[in-house]
């Protein structure tokens, strides 16, 4: 029962932020605001959405665990697995500014996560024993550090538009049935949060997994299937910047936003291994990064690779 409540949550998840995207969309196309504003905030944060309901949900029912690593696993397997499919259907290209301004931004505020996790002490991470919090200060300081990022990368957007001949239109709906869009995506996002992180913390406990394997692995790949998706649908249509994008941008709303909220409600307990998956992901992230610069786009090799090296965390998570 606990596999069909897991699977009838994702579909919460990914449904909900669909109507939820469409009916904020529609508002904000009745208020007149830019479509390319529309795409950088509102469809950004909607595809980000599954994770932060679990991220919350887990963080306020104490599975501290889980809330840290649906995160850090998302990420990865947006890096390696999103990525590397994307790059197979067709070599990825990513825009020189994507590789110049938000991917190293992605790989900075990664860092900030190690050194908030490890409360900046080496040491501390040798030992390994003792507890490591993610607290309400650091969550402030993602929270700070999201809002000027939205504020940057709105302002670039809106100076360059007279340079893009085509926006993307967003379809716009009543005032009542974009609210009923937008309360009904909401529902579907927190229904499916609870059930999520309920059914995921069962099949935990059932096979004696830890919160944390499940985190980086099931539920990460349940909550990535609208980057998945929405990525691998861009590559297709040789749309590569979009896809690398997509990835990216996800990853920065993931950590700054969804952990930002997450320890602001309530401090996150951590463990060593925490610590650890965060060096993997800037690893994750460094190696994309320099496949990505080094021949301005992501080979069919290189994906290969990407999709070995996911598969090799998988057993490094499973083994450990």
């Amino acid at each position: 029962m606990d596999y069909i409540l897991l699977i009838l949550g994702f579909v919460l998840l990914v449904k909900g932020a669909d109507f939820f995207v469409d009916g904020s969309s529609s508002v904000a196309k009745i208020l007149k605001i830019p479509a390319i504003v529309i795409g950088l905030t509102v469809v950004a944060f909607g595809t980000s959405m599954p994770e932060l309901s679990v991220s919350v949900t887990a963080a306020i029912r104490g599975s501290n665990d889980l809330a840290v690593s649906n995160v850090l696993g998302s990420n990865i397997f947006n890096l390696l697995v999103v990525l590397g499919c994307c790059s197979l259907v067709k070599p990825v290209q990513a825009k020189w500014s994507l590789l110049k301004k938000e991917f190293p931004f992605s790989i900075f505020i990664a860092v900030i996560l190690l050194l908030v996790d490890s409360d900046f002490s080496i040491a501390k991470i040798i030992d390994g024993n003792r507890p490591f919090v993610l607290g309400r200060m650091a969550g402030l300081l993602f929270l700070i550090l999201f809002a000027i990022y939205i504020y940057a990368t709105v302002r670039t957007a809106l100076h360059s538009r007279e340079d893009n001949s085509e926006e993307e239109d967003y379809k716009m709906m009543s005032p009542i049935k974009s609210a009923i869009f937008i309360l009904v995506g909401l529902a579907g996002i927190v229904w499916g949060g609870d059930l999520v992180v309920d059914s995921a913390c069962n099949i935990a406990e059932t096979f004696g997994l830890s919160q944390t394997f499940i985190g980086l692995t099931i539920v990460a790949l349940g909550t990535s299937l609208p980057e998945l998706v929405t990525s691998m649908v861009a590559a297709s249509k040789g749309e590569n910047d979009l896809a690398v994008g997509n990835v990216v941008g996800s990853n920065i709303f993931n950590i700054l936003l969804i952990l930002g909220i997450s320890s602001v409600i309530t401090p996150i307990t951590l463990d060593v291994t925490a610590v650890y998956d965060t060096l993997i992901l800037i690893a994750a992230s460094l190696i994309v990064y320099i496949s990505a610069i080094s021949k301005r786009e992501i080979q069919r090799k290189e994906g290969a690779f990407f999709l070995l090296a996911y598969l090799a965390f998988f057993v490094y998570v499973l083994l450990r």
